[in-house]
């Protein structure tokens, strides 16, 4: 039987930097992974290809507006999405290749089948043929991250009724594209098809999209969107999914209790993810799974098997590739005997629409439901000399700081480029930095980033400079 000093089950953000990690530390790692390729979700039906099909589709919407920067195209575009879909699988080929080459590189023995436990140092690796090898593991961190939900009278054939997962290979553009769930995943991808001419209705049960996010950012995005085209209908709770051949039916109860139906040819289902410990066997090995399907951990990411370890999807908190390789890396370095921290409240979460949202920290009603004084910064992108000389002008940047400190408690984007302008932010909270520290440091002019020092002059006594 093969021995390791740790055995990673499942090779996504989480799984497999925590093993490049356990490896750079000089520990013997493995690392089991169900299917042919490495990367999980993210890398292969996740992020990357939604952000390659989201790269794709912009070029496609920044087309439009040409002829306003003097340019004439020789005649109408054409959208070829098989070509689409290729090349988005050609970047998923490379990235999951790229893990496949860092495997290598750090000596890492990778186990293609799916890992399961015979008890806490043993872990059953059942292949495709169907044949078992058993490895020992002297510590085991369970990555195997998340699968999407449903509602339990919908229905998913994965044709015209659809996850993420499907909508990422579509052979065809949908003519009304209906999307249950207005959060991050339903919007990024009715973004794509809406840019690609499909009608895209979103149906949210919450008043809001993006429900967890502050809400101007969800006001600013929802007016964006609805003005290029998608509708919205929140306070909406889905009752009825239904396919007739190639039509779909969804009925669902405003708020007056009334019964609005929408007609489409896919239905997408976008209400969340649950995570995923099919086949794992976590009893065998003592692990305890909790009510809610996660793996149950102490603060350290310990379950209650000493030896075994779970990080990412699958255990509490936001379901984040990036959450999950700070955990990972978290979990190395505890088993090499180093103290290492991660601040839960710093990690960022960003919708990689156009304009992207992007937040970190409090947001202004977690605050008001805390009774915690606080004051605001806001600036307008299109106040901006860069926003202005790209079109860019939709969104914001938002500081809520504390009222008495000025300590910054939370950073909240819309806007062009706010997946990137928001590390600055988690930089400047991580150092506790105030309002008027960020407002202080000179900001490269013209540039997004500016908006930022612009916020901060608004929470600082009101002194924004251009507006």
């Amino acid at each position: 039987m093969n021995s390791f000093d740790v055995v990673v089950i499942g090779s996504g953000p989480g799984g497999y930097v925590s093993a490049i990690r356990c490896a750079q530390l000089g520990m013997k790692t493995a690392i089991i992974e169900k299917y042919s390729t490495l990367g999980g979700t993210c890398l292969n039906v996740g992020c990357i290809p939604s952000k390659a099909l989201l790269a794709s589709s912009h070029h496609v919407d920044e087309i439009k507006h040409f002829a306003d920067h003097g340019i004439e195209l020789p005649g109408d575009v054409k959208i070829d999405l098989e070509k689409m879909i290729a090349r988005k699988q050609a970047i998923v080929d490379q990235t999951s290749g790229g893990v496949k080459f860092l495997m290598d590189k750090n000596k890492i023995t990778v186990f293609e089948g799916v890992g399961s436990f015979e008890n806490a140092t043993t872990i059953n690796v059942t292949k495709n043929d169907g044949s078992v090898e058993q490895i020992s593991a002297k510590n085991t961190i369970i990555a195997t991250g998340s699968k999407p939900s449903s509602l339990p009278f919908i229905s998913i054939d994965k044709e015209r009724v659809i996850t993420s997962t499907e909508a990422l290979k579509l052979k065809e553009v949908p003519k009304h594209l209906i999307i249950i769930g207005g959060g991050v995943i339903g919007l990024e991808l009715g973004q794509v098809y809406l840019r690609l001419g499909a009608q895209v209705s979103v149906v949210e049960y919450a008043d809001r999209v993006l429900p967890t996010m502050d809400g101007a950012v969800s006001k600013e995005l929802t007016k964006v969107l609805k003005k290029a085209g998608m509708k919205f209908y929140t306070s909406h709770k889905v009752q009825k999914v239904e396919r007739n051949g190639d039509a779909v039916l969804v009925e669902a109860l405003n708020a007056k209790n009334e019964v609005i139906s929408l007609d489409g040819d896919y239905a997408l289902v976008c209400v969340g993810r649950r995570p995923y410990t099919d086949g794992l066997n976590a009893d065998k090995a003592g692990v305890k799974i909790t009510d809610r399907g996660q793996v149950e951990v102490n603060n350290h990411l310990q379950t209650s098997a000493s030896n075994i370890y779970a990080i990412g999807d699958v255990v509490r908190g936001a379901m984040l590739a990036h959450k999950a390789e700070e955990e990972g890396v978290l979990v190395a370095e505890q088993l090499a005997g180093q103290k290492p921290h991660i601040d839960y409240n710093l990690i960022p979460g960003v919708v990689y629409t156009w304009p992207e949202v992007a937040a970190v920290g409090k947001t202004e009603e977690q605050l008001k439901a805390e009774n915690k004084e606080y004051k605001v910064g806001q600036f307008p992108f299109k106040a901006l000399g860069r926003a202005r000389a790209s079109s860019d002008l939709d969104g914001f940047v938002k500081i809520l700081a504390d009222k008495t400190t000025d300590e910054i408690l939370g950073f909240h984007i819309v806007g062009a480029r706010a997946a990137d302008l928001i590390a600055e932010a988690v930089v400047a909270m991580e150092y506790r930095a105030s309002a008027e520290d960020i407002s202080r440091m000179s900001h490269a002019h013209p540039t997004f980033a500016e908006a930022i020092k612009e916020a901060a002059l608004a929470a600082t006594e009101n002194r924004a400079l251009h507006v």
